[in-house]
């Protein structure tokens, strides 16, 4: 995998992700967690030995500006995806920095990480309230997905190294 395709469906997941929790409200956030935040998540991995934090930082926010900017009406969605995936993205950096192993291995347990802070700091910002069933089914959702993808994610990278 390329870089740059990374970076882009990076980007374009957590905007895409942004735009529906603002068009369908917090009970769509359990299946955007799956197809989404995993993804994002396993990516964010992957680009973890890749770019340096500060990029990964700008990533982060660059979703959060484009959001903003194709509806304005997600203001504080764009805002709490932001600032909970950026505690999030921290929280996986640093399991991810200090497991040791494999990159699997790795991307399994700092996305754990990042899946239960994303999941308990993202519906209270995002909609002002403590929603624990939300919750719970946020990290459930992106536990399994972030599973998934870090799976294909490892076997692709298996497949485009030379034999």
């Amino acid at each position: 995998m390329n870089t740059r395709i990374a970076v882009c469906i990076y980007i374009t997941g957590l905007v895409v992700a942004n735009l529906l929790v603002g068009r369908f409200g917090p009970a769509i956030t359990p299946v955007l967690g799956f197809l989404f935040v995993g993804l994002d998540l396993s990516l964010r991995d992957w680009l973890h030995v890749r770019i340096r934090p500060w990029q990964m930082g700008l990533l982060i926010l660059a979703a959060g500006v484009i959001t903003f900017s194709l509806d304005w009406s997600a203001t504080r969605i764009a805002a709490a995806s932001s600032i909970s995936f950026a505690v999030a993205a921290l929280a996986d950096w640093g399991v991810f920095a200090r497991t040791r192993g494999a990159w699997l291995r790795k991307s399994l347990w700092s996305n754990a990480a990042g899946d239960l802070v994303d999941s308990a700091l993202f519906p209270c910002l995002a909609f002002g309230a403590f929603l624990p069933l939300i919750i719970l089914g946020q990290f459930a959702a992106k536990f399994a997905g972030s599973t998934v993808w870090s799976l294909l994610i490892n076997r692709l990278q298996r497949r485009m190294e030379p034999a």
